[in-house]
Protein backbone atom coordinates (compact mmCIF):
# COMPACT_ATOMS: atom_id res chain seq x y z
CA UNK A 1 0.00 0.00 0.00
CA UNK A 2 2.84 2.41 0.87
CA UNK A 3 4.47 1.69 -2.48
CA UNK A 4 1.29 2.67 -4.32
CA UNK A 5 0.96 5.86 -2.29
CA UNK A 6 4.57 6.71 -3.11
CA UNK A 7 4.00 6.10 -6.81
CA UNK A 8 0.87 8.24 -6.75
CA UNK A 9 2.80 11.04 -5.05
CA UNK A 10 5.54 10.88 -7.69
CA UNK A 11 3.01 10.81 -10.51
CA UNK A 12 1.12 13.75 -9.03
CA UNK A 13 4.36 15.72 -8.81
CA UNK A 14 5.21 14.82 -12.40
CA UNK A 15 1.77 15.91 -13.61
CA UNK A 16 2.16 19.25 -11.82
CA UNK A 17 5.64 19.76 -13.31
CA UNK A 18 4.42 18.91 -16.81
CA UNK A 19 1.46 21.22 -16.37
CA UNK A 20 3.84 24.07 -15.53
CA UNK A 21 5.93 23.28 -18.61
CA UNK A 22 2.87 23.24 -20.87
CA UNK A 23 1.64 26.55 -19.44
CA UNK A 24 5.05 28.16 -20.01
CA UNK A 25 5.24 26.80 -23.54
CA UNK A 26 1.74 28.09 -24.29
CA UNK A 27 2.89 31.59 -23.35
CA UNK A 28 6.05 31.27 -25.44
CA UNK A 29 4.08 30.04 -28.45
CA UNK A 30 1.65 32.95 -28.15
CA UNK A 31 4.56 35.42 -27.99
CA UNK A 32 6.30 33.83 -30.98
CA UNK A 33 3.05 33.79 -32.97
CA UNK A 34 2.58 37.52 -32.35
CA UNK A 35 6.19 38.22 -33.37
CA UNK A 36 5.88 36.20 -36.59
CA UNK A 37 2.65 38.03 -37.41
CA UNK A 38 4.36 41.39 -36.83
CA UNK A 39 7.34 40.40 -38.98
CA UNK A 40 5.09 39.22 -41.80
CA UNK A 41 3.13 42.45 -41.63
CA UNK A 42 6.33 44.53 -41.71
CA UNK A 43 7.68 42.56 -44.65
CA UNK A 44 4.41 42.99 -46.53
CA UNK A 45 4.51 46.73 -45.92
CA UNK A 46 8.16 46.87 -47.01
CA UNK A 47 7.43 44.99 -50.23
CA UNK A 48 4.43 47.20 -50.95
CA UNK A 49 6.49 50.36 -50.42
CA UNK A 50 9.16 49.23 -52.90
CA UNK A 51 6.71 49.65 -55.74
CA UNK A 52 7.84 46.56 -57.61
CA UNK A 53 4.83 44.58 -56.52
CA UNK A 54 6.50 41.26 -57.34
CA UNK A 55 5.32 38.51 -55.06
CA UNK A 56 8.15 36.05 -54.52
CA UNK A 57 5.79 33.10 -54.35
CA UNK A 58 4.56 33.82 -57.89
CA UNK A 59 8.00 34.18 -59.48
CA UNK A 60 9.23 31.45 -61.79
CA UNK A 61 12.33 29.63 -60.59
CA UNK A 62 15.53 30.41 -62.53
CA UNK A 63 15.62 26.99 -64.20
CA UNK A 64 12.47 27.69 -66.30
Amino acid sequence: MERLEEQIAHLSRMVDDLSDVVARQEGEIATLTRRVHMLMQREGEREASQGEGIVLGDERPPHY
